[in-house]
C-alpha cells in the first residue's frame, strides 16, 4: 500500500449539515478548509484473491451426513458482492480523509446513506484505526465522482464488504503520518509512540492532539515507514454495539433531507401523472386558467406528465388537481393481475426430472408486485442554467444519474454537479433517479431552481415495483434422502439501467465459465441465488417476461421470493419424509456455520413448544453475500382478519460484525418487510395502474402488526472480513412466516400476500 498527502481544496471539502458531532453532512458544493489540515489518498490492491479463496472454501470437503451432496452453485463461487468488489478495486484507492486543525476528522463517503446505518459503521472504522473518539468523526456524503467508475453504487449488501479494507487502510495511513509528525517534533522514534483518544503520546507522558499535528503530517517530505490496519483482536470499538451517529438528528427533526435544503430561489414543484403507467401528454385543455391560479409560476409539459411550479406546495397541488389533461396510451394500459399471472405461468421453464419411480413434492407459488414505499417519497432540487446544472437528491447511483442528466440537458459532463443527500429509505428504489431527472427538465424549462416532490399516491402508483413472480418447484426423495431439487422462476422483467449492468459487463471476463456469458438478469440471478442444502441434483432457472410495468430492484431482489418459496418446500419435504422441520434442515445444511445459526434460533426460540390451536411456529434459513441467518417465528391466526406474528428469534453470522446494533436493526427491518409482503402488502395492477395509492391502501405492517417479542442474536466473529447484511434478513423471515401460517392453519401457502383483498376505495386515476 502506498499513500500520498495533500492540502485539501475547497472543492474537496464540506461542512456538516447540522453541526452535530458525527452527523452525516449534506454536500453543499461550497466550503472552505484551513490549510492546517491534510487529505490522504490510499491505493489498495485488487481483491481478485477474495474470489479464489471463496471458491476454494466451497469446494473443500464438507461432512456429508449421509446425504446426497450438491455441487457448488455459481453463487457459491462468486457472488454479486464479489463482482462489485472486483469492479471497484481499481478505484478503491480514491478515498478522502481530512484531519482539521481542531482535531475534527472528516471522511468523504462514496456511498449513499438511506437509513441502513452505513455512516455509523464507517465512522466506527475510521475512529478505530485512528484511535479517535467516535464523536469527533464526521462522515460526509460525496458528490457524484465519475473517476470512481463502478465504485459509487450503493446496493447488493456490498458497502461494508467493499469499504472495510480501504477505509481502514486510509485511516491507518492518516494515523501513521500523525505519529511520524509527532516523532519529528519530539526527536523520538515513531515506534516508541502510541495513539489514544485523538492524540499521539510519548513514553515520557507528552501528548499532541491530532489537530496540532495536522499541518506537519501533510508535509510531502515527511518520511513514513508504512501503515498497517489493526488486527481484529485489537479492536476496541469495531464489534461493539454502537448507537447511530445520526439518531438524535433524525428523531428531533434536525436531519436534513432533500426538501429541507436551502437552495436560493428553489420553488415547489409537483407533477400531474397519467392515469396509466407510462402514459404521455397529448394536450392540456385549461392551461391558461391553471397558470392564472394563485401562486402558480409555471406549468410545463415534460416526458412524464405536466409539472406545476408555484410559491407553495399547497398551491402547486391545487393547480395540479385542476389540470384537464388528455393522455396518450402507456405500454401496459390493459394489463391487470390476471394477465400478468397468465404470462408468467406460460413463460415458466419446464422441469427436467420426471417423478417416475420416486416420491416427490410439487409446488407452485405466485408473488404480487410490491412498492418500495420508503418514508421519504421521490424528491430532488435542481438549478439548471444556460451553461451548467446543479442537482441535489438521495441517489444510490449518482454517477449514472449525472451522466444521464448531462446528456438529457445537452450539457458537458463537467458542467453538471450532482450532490448526494441522505435519504429517508430506499429498499432499492433510489438506484433510479427519476425525480432528479424530472427536476432538471422542469428547471431547464422554467429557467429557475425547483424543489420537486412526488406525492405519496404518485410514489406508490407510478414508482418502480418489485416484479411479480411465478415459481414452480419439484423435489424428489427416496428413503429419506432428497435426490433432486428443481426451481423454475418466471418474473416480470427487472430494470437494471442504473449502473449495475456496467459493473457486470466490466467483470464478466473474470467470472467462471457459464456466468460470464449469461445475460444481465441471469448473471444477477446466478450470483445471488443458491441452495444451502445438500439436495442432490439442484437447479434454479430464471425466465424474465417483458410487461411494460416499471420495475426495479427491491430489497433482496430475487432472493426474497425465490428462497422464501424454497423454504416452504423444505418444510413440506420434511413432512413428506416424516421429519421435524428444524432437524430436517439441520441434516441437509452443508456447513457447520450454517447449522450454528439454525441451532441458535431453535434453542433460543424454544422450537417445538406446545401452542394453542391456530398458533404455530415456523423456521427457515438463508445464506447470501458471505453471511447466513436463521429465523424462527410464532404466529397467531385465530382472528382471520388480523393474523399476527407474535414472536421472532433471529440469529445472524456475518463473518466479522462491525456494528452489532446496526445488524440487529437490519434483521428487524428484514423481518418487518417479510411480515408485510407475506401477509398483506402488495399492489393490485388493474388496467395499467396499481389500485393502491397510500399507506392506508398498501398494507405495510404497522406497529400493531409487528411482534413485541423480537430477539436478534449476532454471532461473534467467525471470519476476518464482514459479509453483507442489508438484504440478508428478508428471505428466511418470508419462509418462517409462511411455514408458521401453514402449520397454524393446516394449509399450504401458495399466493402472496396471503390476505390480498381490495378492502379500500381506490383514488381516482
Amino acid at each position: 500500500m502506498t499513500g500520498q498527502s495533500h492540502a485539501p481544496t475547497e472543492e474537496q471539502s464540506g461542512e456538516p449539515a447540522d453541526g452535530q458531532p458525527g452527523a452525516a453532512a449534506q454536500p453543499s458544493g461550497t466550503g472552505g478548509r484551513s490549510r492546517r489540515s491534510f487529505l490522504t489518498y490510499l491505493v489498495a490492491a485488487p481483491t481478485l484473491a477474495l474470489v479464489t479463496r471463496a471458491g476454494a472454501d466451497v469446494l473443500a470437503p464438507q461432512p456429508a451426513h449421509a446425504v446426497i451432496p450438491t455441487l457448488p452453485a455459481p453463487a457459491d463461487l462468486v457472488d454479486l458482492g464479489d463482482l462489485f468488489i472486483l469492479a471497484g478495486a481499481p478505484t478503491s484507492a480514491l478515498l478522502a480523509l481530512v484531519v482539521e486543525a481542531d482535531g475534527t476528522i472528516r471522511f468523504r463517503l462514496p456511498r449513499e446513506e438511506v437509513g441502513q446505518g452505513l455512516t455509523t459503521a464507517v465512522a466506527m472504522l475510521v475512529a478505530e484505526e485512528l484511535d479517535a473518539p467516535l464523536d469527533g468523526v464526521r462522515i460526509e456524503l460525496d458528490d457524484a465522482r465519475p473517476e470512481l467508475l463502478f465504485n459509487q453504487l450503493t446496493g447488493s449488501s456490498n458497502s461494508i464488504r467493499s469499504l472495510y479494507g480501504p477505509v481502514r487502510q486510509c485511516a491507518a495511513t492518516a494515523r501513521a503520518r500523525l505519529v511520524a509528525a509527532a516523532a519529528v517534533r519530539w526527536g523520538l522514534a515513531a515506534s516508541s509512540l502510541t495513539t489514544a483518544n485523538g492524540a499521539v503520546r510519548a513514553p515520557d507522558g507528552r501528548t499532541a492532539g491530532y489537530g496540532s499535528l495536522a499541518a506537519a503530517a501533510a508535509d510531502p517530505a515527511l518520511i513514513v515507514l508504512g501503515a498497517t490496519p489493526k488486527q481484529a483482536a485489537k479492536h476496541t470499538l469495531v464489534g461493539r454495539p454502537t448507537a447511530r451517529i445520526d439518531a438524535r438528528a433524525m428523531v428531533t427533526g434536525a436531519q436534513r433531507y432533500t426538501l429541507d435544503l436551502d437552495v436560493p430561489g428553489a420553488k415547489p414543484c409537483v407533477v400531474r401523472r397519467p392515469p396509466t403507467l407510462g402514459g404521455s401528454v397529448r394536450s392540456v385543455a385549461n392551461l391558461a386558467a391553471v397558470k392564472a391560479m394563485p401562486g402558480v409560476l409555471h406549468v410545463v409539459t415534460i416526458a412524464t406528465g405536466v409539472a406545476v411550479v408555484a410559491e407553495t406546495f399547497g398551491q402547486a397541488l391545487d393547480a395540479k388537481a385542476a389540470l384537464q389533461v388528455t393522455w396518450g396510451p402507456g405500454p401496459a394500459d390493459q394489463l391487470s393481475d390476471a394477465q400478468v399471472r397468465t404470462k408468467l405461468r406460460a413463460a415458466t421453464a419446464p422441469l427436467l426430472v420426471p417423478p417416475l419411480l420416486t416420491a416427490y413434492v410439487d409446488a407452485e407459488f405466485d408473488f404480487a408486485f410490491v412498492s418500495h414505499a420508503p418514508m421519504e417519497t421521490n424528491s430532488a432540487v435542481a438549478d439548471v442554467r444556460e451553461d451548467s446544472a446543479e442537482i441535489w437528491s438521495g441517489l444510490k447511483s449518482p454517477i449514472v444519474a449525472r451522466e444521464t442528466i448531462a446528456a438529457d440537458l445537452g450539457l458537458p459532463l463537467d458542467k453538471v454537479t450532482v450532490h448526494v443527500v441522505q435519504a429517508g429509505g430506499s429498499f432499492g428504489r433510489r438506484l433510479f433517479f427519476d425525480a432528479a431527472l424530472e427536476a432538471a427538465r422542469v428547471s431547464k424549462a422554467c429557467r429557475r431552481p425547483v424543489r420537486l416532490m412526488w406525492t405519496r399516491v404518485d410514489d406508490t402508483r407510478h414508482g418502480r415495483m418489485r416484479p411479480a413472480t411465478h415459481h414452480k418447484i419439484r423435489a424428489t426423495h427416496l428413503l429419506g434422502e432428497v435426490l433432486s431439487f428443481e426451481h423454475r422462476v418466471a418474473a416480470a422483467e427487472t430494470d437494471f439501467r442504473h449502473g449495475l449492468g456496467e459493473i457486470i459487463t466490466a467483470t464478466a471476463a473474470s467470472l467462471p465459465l457459464g456466468i460470464g456469458n449469461a445475460t444481465l438478469a441471469q448473471t444477477l440471478f446466478l450470483t445471488t441465488i443458491k441452495s444451502p442444502y445438500h439436495f442432490g441434483l439442484t437447479t434454479q432457472v430464471l425466465t424474465e417476461v417483458p410487461t411494460g410495468v416499471p420495475t426495479g430492484s427491491w430489497r433482496s431482489v430475487y432472493s426474497a421470493n425465490t428462497r422464501g418459496a424454497e423454504e416452504i418446500v423444505v418444510d413440506e419435504l420434511a413432512a413428506a419424509t416424516g421429519r421435524d422441520p428444524y432437524q430436517f434442515r439441520r441434516t441437509f445444511l452443508k456447513t457447520a456455520a450454517q447449522r450454528a445459526v439454525l441451532d441458535k434460533v431453535a434453542t433460543e426460540g424454544g422450537w417445538g413448544r406446545a401452542m394453542p390451536a391456530g398458533c404455530a411456529q415456523g423456521i427457515a434459513f438463508h445464506e447470501e453475500y458471505k453471511s447466513r441467518t436463521a429465523c424462527l417465528v410464532e404466529i397467531d391466526t385465530r382472528d382471520p382478519e388480523h393474523v399476527r406474528v407474535t414472536k421472532a428469534v433471529i440469529a445472524v453470522d456475518v463473518g466479522l460484525p462491525v456494528n452489532p446494533r446496526g445488524l440487529e436493526a437490519q434483521m428487524i427491518g428484514g423481518l418487518t418487510d417479510a411480515i408485510s409482503t407475506t401477509l398483506k402488502a402488495g399492489l393490485h395492477l388493474d388496467k395499467g395502474l396499481p389500485l393502491e395509492g397510500s399507506y392506508s391502501q398498501f398494507h405495510w405492517a404497522k406497529q400493531r402488526d409487528t411482534p413485541r417479542d423480537v430477539r436478534v442474536f449476532v454471532l461473534p466473529a467467525t471470519g476476518t472480513e464482514p459479509g453483507g447484511a442489508g438484504e440478508l434478513g428478508l428471505p428466511a423471515a418470508v419462509g418462517a412466516i409462511a411455514n408458521a401460517y401453514g402449520r397454524a392453519t393446516g394449509t399450504k401457502p401458495r399466493s402472496f400476500p396471503l390476505d390480498f383483498d381490495v378492502d379500500f376505495t381506490p383514488y381516482p386515476r
